[in-house]
C-alpha cells in the first residue's frame, strides 16, 4: 500500500505553526497587561479626582484648595500607598492641574 509522506509531514508543520503563533500571541498580550492595568488605574484615579472636583465647583462655585478637602468633604478616597496625585489649584475658578502616578 502506498502512502503520501509529505502529506503527513505537513500536518505535523501546519500544527506546529499553529502553536507558534498561539506562543507569540499569549506572550505578546500577557508581557504588557502589567502595564496597561498601571495606566488605567492612573487614569481612574485621576478621573475620579476630576470629577470630585468639579462636583464641588457646582455645588460651591470654587474648585477645592486642596485633595485633603476633597476627601474630607467628598468623600474621595485615593490609593495613596501604591499612586501619588499631584493636585496644583492655580486659582478657585480655575479647574486644577492633576497628576498621577505610580510610587
Amino acid at each position: 500500500m502506498y502512502s503520501d509522506k509529505k502529506k503527513k509531514h505537513r500536518g505535523w508543520i501546519g500544527l506546529l505553526a499553529a502553536l507558534a503563533v498561539i506562543g507569540v500571541l499569549v506572550y505578546t498580550f500577557a508581557g504588557g497587561s502589567g502595564t496597561d492595568l498601571k495606566e488605567e488605574s492612573e487614569a481612574a484615579i485621576r478621573e475620579a479626582v476630576r470629577r470630585s472636583a468639579l462636583q464641588c465647583y457646582v455645588v460651591e462655585g470654587v474648585y477645592p484648595p486642596n485633595l485633603a478637602y476633597l476627601e474630607e468633604n467628598y468623600g474621595l478616597q485615593v490609593n495613596t500607598r501604591d499612586y501619588y496625585v499631584a493636585y496644583d489649584a492655580f486659582s478657585s475658578n480655575m479647574p486644577p492641574d492633576i497628576r498621577v502616578g505610580a510610587k
